[in-house]
């Protein structure tokens, strides 16, 4: 357990987003206050915004889809952003991409206008200089994604229990996004809101 002391608590509510500076060595723990909800994260250094959060070189260096507490979550230039302290939750994805437009036309076959996690993220990193372009495969806290032998997904409900939360302390000076998803699936089909708070 970390002993730390909180500088802002942000309640975001269901289907929304925020976007913060977070500076090296302080502490951004992300609460699923209800339970069954999935936050996605995305970050990116706060003086070249070229160096984002990279999916791919953090699973090739933990050797798992599952990271946890004790892994590093690496940038697309292989330098630690974030080190996870205490996770007591135990099943996140780094797999999938922000649910978007396009996500609810394709699986979901819903045409209609629908919250979604990338124009979340698009319209909170807007006011820092982050193009929609720039806002990859993020870290997707709480997600339940399981993988069959033959490479087939499933996403289940979250294994977040209400109050149980994820710390991550950030390794260089970030911006960061972080939303209460918008996916129907992701969240056993009931949008929650999400709390985070900044500590030192």
């Amino acid at each position: 357990m970390t002993h730390s002391h909180t500088l802002e608590c942000r309640h975001i509510e269901r289907q929304s987003g925020t976007a913060f500076r977070l500076k090296r060595g302080q502490i951004l723990r992300v609460i699923d206050p209800m339970g069954e909800q999935v936050s996605d994260l995305m970050a990116f250094r706060e003086d070249d915004l070229d160096e984002v959060l990279s999916s791919g070189r953090t699973i090739d260096y933990a050797n798992t889809i599952y990271v946890t507490t004790g892994h590093i979550l690496y940038s697309n230039r292989s330098n630690p952003m974030f080190t996870i302290l205490e996770d007591q939750v135990g099943r996140h994805d780094f797999l999938l991409t922000p649910c978007s437009p396009e996500t609810f036309q394709i699986i979901y076959d819903n045409h209609e206008p629908h919250p979604s996690c990338f124009m979340n993220l698009v319209n909170n990193l807007a006011p820092f200089g982050i193009a929609p372009d720039r806002i990859p495969t993020t870290f997707n806290i709480f997600m339940n994604v399981v993988v069959a032998p033959d490479g087939e997904l499933t996403i289940g409900p979250p294994l977040s229990k209400a109050g149980q939360f994820i710390e991550l302390r950030a390794e260089m000076d970030l911006i960061v996004g972080v939303t209460a998803c918008s996916a129907e699936m992701s969240n056993n089909h009931s949008f929650k809101p999400i709390d985070i708070e900044i500590r030192e």
